[in-house]
């Protein structure tokens, strides 16, 4: 194995983590929850309308975004197996990445450009998910079968380590508290004014310079063979991309895997995207604390995600994959039944019981150590699964397939929940959603041969 190879491959997990981490889960879905929310109830709405209306924007752009990444995904996945290259298509849509990213400085916390900042957020979010699907397919390739589940591990273990330490930053240089300093005491560095919450919008071009520095391993380091590289050619990609859709039908194991993963992701996808907005509304947390329960997330996502690689070289990808369907179902079932005031009906004290935290408040820590843990676990796990489904010469255009399945329903469970919400008028019945699709993916996973097929 070439080791410099895969520690440039796994830096793609440490230069693109901080999206996840920092943009999608726990500090720019928490300000633009707070300033939508701030902006519908200007506009004439109550509290739980606004939260309820700023969960349903945020959802609907996570849905269309999602429905374009489907759309293309196993077609540029094609396209680039017929030309053997895969480099091209990680420096285009590593523009988009820092792009979109960079553009989330201009939401401002009066008069707030709301759909702007969902349209360059739906950009920046095209552009991970598709950079992911090339470097993806280069896993294959990396190293024997028998330790691509570990590298895959290692892989997010090492992304979640960066989404650890660049979480860190903006809390500790750059975020304001509502006292107008960080969480180290200081001001917000480089004259960022806390008034205009420029400390925390700067997450957006930080999240950016962070993916063009830490991108030079990959780039340096990660080569593809000169004999791979052949004309492209679209057609005959198109035709190959059928013939596999069609075949299909003839590989049961395959088709059933692509559809639990589509289930299993997508909703995972949404607890990703609506966990800061729940937090931010249900539960009234500040962006600062929302950032400790991202470290505390993506620390425990760093440890198991390392551990579910060496528990899927011991016991294989499905195992990983079904112990973390279950957790996650579970975490969905909490979300469901608390808020800020009870758990499951039942009323909580007022008083704080660690750290000036309460009840729902330690419980929701919980869940984001498992939301965090299991869902690194399940994705790095899901990445091996994949491999076993495939080839290294089909690797793009599988993997383009597995994030159709990703994808193709990607707008689903965002919909569902946002739609649940507008009907409810509740953020916690917006997720009851979430437990159904997991389950259905537990259904399916149970159908899917733990030790895949790998005919081309």
């Amino acid at each position: 194995m070439n080791r410099k190879r895969i520690w440039g491959w796994w830096f793609f997990d440490w230069a693109s983590q901080p999206f996840h981490t920092l943009l999608l889960t726990f500090i720019f879905s928490i300000y633009f929850a707070e300033v939508a929310k701030r902006h519908f109830i200007a506009m004439g709405d109550s509290s739980t309308m606004a939260g309820a209306n700023a969960q349903a924007l945020w959802g609907y752009g996570l849905a269309i975004s999602g429905a374009v990444i489907a759309l293309l995904a196993p077609i540029l996945g094609a396209i680039a197996d017929t030309s053997g290259r895969r480099l091209p298509w990680v420096w285009l849509f590593s523009v988009l990445y820092v792009v979109g990213s960079a553009g989330l400085w201009w939401l401002m916390p009066t008069q707030p450009a709301l759909i702007q900042a969902v349209v360059l957020f739906g950009i920046g979010l095209i552009g991970v998910e598709f950079a992911t699907i090339f470097t993806n397919a280069m896993l294959p390739g990396l190293a024997p079968r028998h330790e691509v589940g570990r590298l895959s591990g290692s892989g997010y273990a090492f992304g979640y380590l960066g989404g650890v330490v660049s979480l860190a930053l903006m809390l500790a240089l750059f975020a304001e508290t509502p006292s107008g300093r960080t969480l180290a005491g200081i001001p917000p560095l480089f004259g960022l004014d806390p008034a205009l919450r420029e400390g925390t919008r700067f997450v957006g071009p930080f999240t950016a310079i962070w993916y063009v520095v830490f991108m030079l391993p990959f780039f340096l380091w990660v080569r593809e063979p000169d004999a791979a590289r052949r004309p492209i050619r679209v057609r005959a990609a198109l035709r190959d991309l059928w013939a596999l859709i069609r075949s299909l039908r003839h590989r049961r194991s395959l088709a059933l895997w692509l559809l639990s993963s589509m289930f299993s992701r997508d909703a995972l996808n949404a607890l990703y995207g609506f966990g800061g907005v729940y937090a931010g509304t249900v539960l009234g947390w500040p962006v600062f604390l929302a950032g400790i329960f991202g470290v505390i997330s993506a620390i425990s996502a760093a440890i198991i995600s390392w551990l579910g690689g060496r528990a899927d070289r011991s016991f294989g990808p499905w195992a990983v994959i079904m112990t973390s369907i279950l957790a996650l179902t579970a975490v969905c079932t909490l979300l469901v039944g608390m808020d800020r005031n009870s758990v499951f009906g039942m009323p909580v004290g007022a008083e704080p019981l660690l750290a000036g935290l309460r009840l729902p408040d330690l419980i929701f820590f919980a869940c984001g150590a498992v939301i965090g843990g299991a869902g690194g676990a399940l994705q790095a796990a899901s990445r091996t699964m994949m491999v076993r489904h495939t080839t290294e010469a089909r690797a793009t255009e599988g993997f383009g397939l597995y994030a159709l399945s990703g994808k193709a329903t990607a707008f689903l469970a965002p919909f569902l929940i946002a739609l649940s919400t507008d009907l409810s008028g509740s953020q916690q019945i917006g997720f009851l959603p979430l437990i159904v699709i997991f389950l259905v993916a537990l259904v399916l996973l149970g159908w899917v041969d733990p030790e895949g097929e790998a005919q081309p």
